[in-house]
């Protein structure tokens, strides 16, 4: 087993951000000028229920309504802008004998030694000359298992195992930030350990940033899932991300707005990541971070027309923590990025400031909100309780049954998309059930807000090897 070289990695600060720029770390969960905000406002509104019960709660429904329309409004105009899809080359140019730059690889691993095998063997596959790949393997040193398990294979020339000494926060952009460090090549690309990527992919990746500006720094493939079918909760977790890597994420790099990167197969120049001092190791959903620190610096996203395989995860209690996790870093994300507004405006122009609120704070807003609007529909369809009435004058109450109706009908209608446009027919119908999906991600949201509140870097891994 061959370690890197002690020159780079291992003088590595990996938490050099948090350091630097404390203001762009989720370290700090929240600014003392946010904590008096929120305090400020929490107070404001308890003191206008306590005084103007019913004119408060009438502000409060008619303002979430509004922001349920935007919703809406902003997914269609987001689902339409995807219909051109995401880069895309001829064979003629994959196949051309030609001088590839060197290609880093990072693999963040933590006791998942079952998987070195099937992870070693798709690496292999890749169409990209052997000589040209820089693969590290991202182990913890005290994961005996994993350690263990790489010194026991026959690795390939161009991997090496790059161990992250213990420290807190126990997280992967930490050990991305130490084999970014040693990395070697033009451009580094991040995979999990369970993923199956298309063998063309870095060769595509390479042509996209060739043929496009010095401002994208980075380019996304496409995620999905090799066990759609094995249940229920597959079915609409694969239903999920055909509708978000392939109508969300090309809408979005389609409109020159923010993209929160997929935690697995982005791809970067990576001198621009090192200028951006890699990922914050406190951020738990460092993937979405990274996707809005690249806009405000000025560099595009672009979507690649790729896809990496993945296991989807088939087991409830495991998805709930793996969804708290993603939750939670949105959370991170969101008030990392609104410390300093005038700043965010700035960077980021006004109306890419919006897409940002509505797609990180958005989505958390909606997961938090939804379960108490759903109660009050369905008590007042068992109840016809006149105090829910109240809260209902007719404007409000006419664009809540827009929303319910129509607005689950445009939701529904962009899973059903997705799944035409990922060619996962078998698992369209699905779609029907996605209410009950969107009840565990409520779960899952305010699961995410008390760990924020009290274990705000815990990393609840997602266990593979569950799949067919």
């Amino acid at each position: 087993m061959e370690r890197h070289d002690k020159s780079a990695a291992d003088q590595a600060d990996p938490l050099e951000l948090a350091g630097r720029h404390p203001e762009w770390s989720a370290r700090g969960p929240l600014s003392t000028t946010q904590r008096r905000i929120a305090l400020c406002i929490a107070i404001l509104i308890a003191c206008c229920v306590a005084i103007r019960p019913m004119p408060t709660l009438r502000v409060l429904v008619a303002a979430t309504t509004v922001f349920y329309l935007l919703s809406i409004a902003y997914r269609l105009a987001i689902a339409w802008a995807s219909r051109k899809g995401g880069l895309s080359f001829p064979k003629e140019m994959l196949a051309e004998q030609r001088d590839w730059p060197l290609y880093s690889i990072l693999v963040p691993m933590y006791r998942e030694g079952a998987t070195l095998p099937g992870l070693v063997a798709a690496i292999r596959r890749l169409d990209y000359p052997a000589q040209r790949l820089d693969v590290q393997l991202l182990l913890e040193a005290d994961d005996d298992e994993t350690v263990s398990a790489a010194k026991a294979m026959d690795l390939p020339s161009f991997v090496r195992v790059t161990l992250v000494p213990p420290s807190l926060p126990r997280t992967k952009p930490k050990a991305c930030n130490i084999g970014l460090a040693a990395a070697k090549g033009d451009y580094l690309v991040i995979y999990d350990a369970e993923d199956r990527p298309d063998p063309d992919q870095l060769k595509k990746a390479v042509l996209a940033f060739e043929a496009s500006g010095q401002d994208v720094a980075c380019v996304q493939s496409a995620l999905d899932y090799h066990n759609p079918r094995q249940n229920l909760l597959t079915r609409l977790f694969t239903a999920e991300y055909s509708a978000w890597f392939d109508l969300a994420l090309p809408g979005l790099a389609r409109l020159g707005a923010p993209i929160p990167l997929g935690g697995t197969s982005n791809h970067f120049r990576i001198e621009i990541l090192r200028s951006l001092l890699g990922w914050d190791a406190y951020n738990v959903t460092e993937d979405c971070d990274l996707g809005v620190r690249l806009a405000r610096a000025g560099y595009r996203t672009l979507m690649l027309d790729a896809t990496t395989w993945e296991e989807a995860c088939s087991s409830l209690p495991y998805w709930i923590r793996q969804r708290t996790r993603w939750q939670k870093g949105y959370i991170q994300t969101f008030l990392v990025h609104t410390r300093h507004p005038l700043a965010l405006v700035r960077d980021l122009g006004a109306v890419n400031t919006l897409h940002f609120l509505l797609l990180v704070g958005g989505s958390i807003f909606s997961s938090l909100a939804n379960p108490v609007f759903w109660l009050m529909t369905l008590a007042w369809f068992l109840l016809r309780s006149r105090g829910i009435e109240a809260l209902y004058p007719a404007p409000v109450f006419a664009a809540s049954a827009f929303c319910l109706f129509v607005g689950n009908f445009v939701f529904f209608y962009i899973g059903l998309a997705g799944c035409y446009r990922r060619r996962h027919d078998r698992i369209i119908l699905a779609n029907i059930l996605m209410p009950f999906y969107w009840a565990l991600m409520s779960v899952s949201a305010w699961r995410a807000l008390a760990q924020f509140l009290t274990d705000p870097f815990r990393w609840e891994k997602t266990k593979h090897g569950l799949g067919n």
